[in-house]
């Protein structure tokens, strides 16, 4: 019923979630006549890097007329998903790539695997649910102190947010490099990440983003796990780049982040 139509698909949800399902939007570009794209705000310039789409929106912003709205998160409902057929083709949305370049030779003197730190989510204070299960998920930066005893890494700060501020005083031992300042917007966030070799981040937007560039991308799973990242296992078949380290015990970030330790500590020793 799309066939021929002018479609607005819209982000009804968390940031997150638009970067989860605007996967989908190339295949309505095949069955719409026209796509418009209704995504929240510091979304919008990464939104327009996918192919097809006649206009994006900010959220607030006047809108064409058109046939049909349909809320982003229906569109695994609307394709008939199944995990055989997730549309897992990475990378789906793009960097700017002279902003990128610019972060790579930043990073060019800085010897070492680079990696990206994410260590909160948005902690949404008008909404008790909310808030709650994002105690659930974020840890406090110092939660990271024991990666520092792995040699030849560059840590980078991907942190936004109230949490940000923990970047001014890292654990001991960890020399982190925060350029969150100059991240405007999620394309900006995105160069940054398209630079790095590792983005380590608790369950938000930026472990979505990661994976949707095609970036390697672990993340750190509570035990209550969100619907999309299943149960008993250390993948993802929604994004081919990840790696999933999952609680064995509600709160225990410690375990989670020794087994970290372990993996860096070999991810280093691949290196070239």
């Amino acid at each position: 019923h799309w066939r021929g139509r002018t479609v607005l698909f819209f982000a009804e949800q968390g940031q997150g979630d638009t970067l989860h399902m605007l996967r989908y939007i190339r295949k309505a570009v095949e069955l719409c006549d026209k796509v418009y794209l209704e995504v929240q705000p510091r979304l919008k310039t990464l939104a327009e890097t996918v192919p097809g789409v006649h206009s994006v929106f900010s959220q607030g912003d006047a809108v064409p007329p058109y046939d049909l709205a349909v809320p982003l998160m229906h569109l695994p409902w609307a394709f008939g998903t199944t995990l055989k057929t997730i549309p897992a083709a990475v990378p789906y949305l793009r960097a700017d790539l002279s902003l990128a370049a610019a972060f790579r030779r930043r990073l060019q003197g800085l010897p070492g695997l680079r990696v990206g730190l994410v260590w909160s989510g948005d902690p949404r204070p008008n909404s008790p649910i909310q808030s709650a299960m994002d105690r659930r998920r974020s840890i406090p930066l110092s939660g990271y102190a024991p990666l520092c005893v792995v040699p030849g890494i560059v840590f980078v700060s991907l942190q936004k947010g109230p949490a940000s501020s923990q970047a001014q005083t890292p654990p001991r031992g960890m020399v982190l490099h925060d350029w969150t300042g100059e991240l405007d917007d999620f394309r900006d966030t995105a160069s940054l990440i398209s630079a790095l070799d590792v983005v380590i981040t608790v369950d938000t937007a930026t472990a979505h983003l990661a994976g949707a560039v095609g970036r390697e991308v672990w993340l750190l799973n509570r035990v209550d796990t969100d619907w999309r990242w299943l149960v008993d296992r250390d993948d993802s078949p929604w994004y081919p780049t990840m790696r999933v380290f999952r609680q064995k015990v509600p709160g225990d970030w410690q375990d989670v982040v020794s087994r970290l330790v372990d993996a860096l500590s070999e991810r280093v020793r691949r290196s070239p």
